[in-house]
């Protein structure tokens, strides 16, 4: 559960509220990558060298190990910690590529933002955004290839756009991310990249009178209708870049939302 998760719950009835279920993983069912340092090198990198100190792991379960979660975990040099700054589930586990290991069994980090990827992190960024912006339309479908995490960002869009019919609007727009350290391992092909990124979804009614009334599980943030709102998301994401200008395949995402608060509608879209 995560600390979003934990201030929406607080404003529920206690009636109302998801039971508290512990996750933990099978040591003997996780696959744990840790990048080479390389000489003169402090520690393994995120997006610049020598930025942070992590590593990834592959946790699967179920009865036949056919779920698979991907962990970053990432040093907190002020805490003197490791901290879990990541945890995505992955829609198809068959579909994750082979991290690249070396004699010693260590991975190889790659710059995530390098354009020997087909698509640096930036572009990957872009290109989520315009899946729920447009469904895709613009740049979405063509930095990745059709997957169950991208059809279910464009089933997002498809679905929230069309709510409230003629009565309102919805919205959809990329955000500067709050977490931009990305985190990228060596493939055959390319590299399997771990990020963040975030958009606001702002819905208005698109008539004087009209107010839009919060559900439940907006308390956290709202506590009265209004004309319009703004929600922020923030999300992980997993994808596989090919290193040659082919799509990419987002493998999997999780979103929760982290803020909202009402807005001014504009009448005049």
């Amino acid at each position: 559960m995560s600390s979003a998760d934990f201030k929406e719950e607080a404003t529920l009835p206690r009636s109302d509220r998801e039971p508290y279920r512990p996750w933990s993983y099978d040591l003997d069912a996780t696959d744990v990558y840790i990048p080479r340092v390389k000489p003169g090198q402090q520690c393994w990198f995120g997006v610049k060298p020598g930025q942070q100190c992590w590593f990834a792991a592959v946790t699967r379960s179920g009865s036949k190990k056919q779920y698979a979660r991907m962990l970053v975990l990432a040093e907190n040099t002020k805490a003197k910690r490791w901290e879990m700054v990541a945890a995505v589930d992955i829609d198809d586990p068959e579909q994750l590529p082979g991290i690249t290991l070396d004699k010693d069994g260590y991975a190889t980090a790659v710059h995530a933002s390098s354009t020997t990827l087909a698509a640096p992190v930036g572009v990957l960024r872009t290109a989520i955004a315009d899946n729920f912006a447009t469904g895709g339309e613009k740049t979405g479908k063509k930095v990745f290839t059709t997957t169950e995490a991208s059809r279910r960002q464009i089933k997002v869009h498809d679905q929230t756009t069309r709510k409230f019919g003629t009565r309102g609007t919805t919205r959809f727009e990329s955000a500067d991310t709050q977490f931009p350290d990305a985190y990228a391992l060596k493939t055959a092909s390319g590299a399997l990249v771990i990020f963040s990124h975030t958009h606001t979804q702002h819905d208005a009614v698109t008539a004087p009178g009209l107010q839009i009334v919060p559900d439940k599980i907006d308390r956290a943030w709202l506590n009265a209708p209004a004309p319009a709102f703004t929600y922020t998301f923030t999300c992980s994401d997993v994808a596989a870049v090919p290193a040659m200008p082919k799509p990419s395949s987002l493998l999997g995402y999780g979103c929760r939302r982290t803020d909202a608060k009402p807005t001014g509608p504009d009448f005049s879209l």
